[in-house]
């Protein structure tokens, strides 16, 4: 029996769940996330707010009235495999890439958008060349590093150890933290002691020892993942109990009950303005933070920094999309981006004019602390690091 014309078009119709129906195909974005291996804490933060990213552009006509959907594809940790997939993708002519997540799999992609198609890292501790056609998430290491040590130095806590992983992480944070103690404000800022370990190592009792006996103020101890469980576990083995300061890449709920049972009585991070909404005055970035709130809660996640650092950016590619077109090439793609000066997001305003391929600058970096008491992060800092009048 031939269909009806009417009816044919209602089954060619794509309903969401939300009862929004799209009589076009989806719009794909591709996704590079580390699903499998030891970045999958990473990828499985990221992966759940771009599904409820997903059914918030939805809800709300998605893009040009085709749903929205994102591609995800595992790259297992292995920035190899990252690249091998991000090979394929640029076979298929896509315009965009969304990912990966971590410094070593955005370096080995990004050679491969010389010419396109846009990339958008999702690590802030990869540093894109301005005028490329690759962005990068959230505000950089050397922000968060610089904001962090101006707040430790305006409280004064000047004598610091150093503890960071091998990997190219570790590696950015390095050398972020060296060239933030080398500025002149921070002549004072006294490094008694500097370690490292390889993320693979299940002991760090020896470098805590040397920790231990340097008698630091603060002890920043910069892994993510299952690594800074070991390093957070030597601390407390060793008997340290300074301050410690982490990557925000470990402000996930799931660490903190993991970790808890170690966790020292003050653990600090750079923050962002979702983690410190407690200390955000712009009214602008608190509205941005209660959509993304309520999106997360409708698929029974709660905000991280982890979320963030995917939810901007494909907020960002959304408005793009909704400008542009689903048509858009990347290079109009980078033309939008590179020229958007006005898109509040969760982390604050985004001004891609003055701080190219990012959008976010020292002011949007702060610094957080985990209350136990409370179950969530509280800003300790304003913006860019500056003490708060009453800070304990």
């Amino acid at each position: 029996m031939r269909l009806s014309k009417a009816f044919a078009s209602i089954l060619a119709c794509v309903v969401l769940g939300t009862g929004q129906a799209f009589a076009a195909d989806p719009y794909e974005i591709n996704v590079i996330l580390p699903l499998t291996g030891g970045g999958t804490f990473v990828g499985q933060e990221e992966s759940g707010a771009l599904m409820a990213l997903q059914d918030s552009v939805n809800k709300t006509g998605g893009i040009k009235g085709r749903p929205l959907k994102f591609v995800l594809s595992d790259d297992q940790t292995s920035p190899q495999v990252a690249l091998q997939l991000a090979n394929g993708l640029i076979a298929k002519h896509v315009p965009i890439i969304l990912g990966s997540s971590l410094v070593a799999a955005c370096s080995a992609i990004a050679p491969l958008a010389k010419d396109g198609p846009l990339v958008y890292c999702m690590s802030p501790g990869y540093h894109p060349d301005d005028g490329t056609f690759v962005f990068s998430s959230n505000v950089s290491t050397r922000d968060l590093t610089t904001a962090t040590i101006r707040w430790l130095r305006e409280r004064g806590l000047h004598s610091i150890a150093l503890f960071t992983s091998t990997d190219a992480s570790g590696q950015d944070a390095e050398k972020s933290f060296q060239a933030t103690f080398a500025l002149p404000e921070n002549r004072d800022i006294k490094l008694v002691d500097s370690e490292h370990f390889n993320p693979t190592d299940v002991s760090v009792s020896a470098q805590m020892a040397k920790v231990k006996s340097a008698n630091p103020q603060v002890l920043i101890a910069w892994s993510s993942g299952t690594p800074v469980g070991t390093l957070l576990r030597g601390a407390n083995e060793a008997g340290i109990d300074a301050p410690i300061l982490t990557t925000t890449a470990n402000a996930t709920y799931a660490q903190m009950r993991q970790y808890a049972s170690f966790l020292p009585k003050d653990l600090l991070f750079p923050g962002i303005a979702s983690l410190a909404q407690n200390v955000v005055t712009d009214s602008a970035t608190l509205k941005a933070i209660d959509s993304y709130t309520k999106a997360l809660a409708a698929d029974k996640l709660r905000p991280t920094y982890l979320a963030t650092t995917a939810w901007d950016p494909a907020m960002i590619l959304v408005a793009a999309l909704r400008k542009i077109g689903p048509d858009a090439t990347p290079q109009q793609l980078r033309t939008y981006i590179s020229g958007l000066k006005n898109f509040v997001g969760v982390n604050g305003p985004y001004d891609f004019v003055k701080y190219p391929q990012r959008g976010l600058g020292l002011e949007a970096a702060y610094v957080v602390r985990w209350d136990a008491a409370k179950g969530s992060w509280v800003g300790e800092s304003g913006p860019a690091g500056a003490p708060l009048r009453s800070s304990r």
